[in-house]
């Protein structure tokens, strides 16, 4: 998910997209402990969306853009 994308969207689908990122986390962690994952990228990228979500919620939050 590019940062373009990402500001497009309105808070509440902001948040629940860093839901399901945050569950699909999860899934992938318990996943790699437990076997071999198909794409052990996956969990770095879903790393960085989940962390350029925050970014743009808490820019928002300070400027007061909610």
């Amino acid at each position: 998910m590019k940062p373009e994308e990402v500001r497009e969207l309105e808070n509440t689908e902001l948040e629940h997209r860093l839901g399901e990122l945050k569950m699909e986390q999860f899934r992938l962690r318990f996943r790699s402990a437990t076997m071999q994952l198909e794409n052990p990228k996956l969990r770095r990228e879903i790393r960085r969306d989940i962390a350029r979500i925050k970014t743009i919620l808490h820019e928002r939050r300070s400027t007061g853009d909610e």
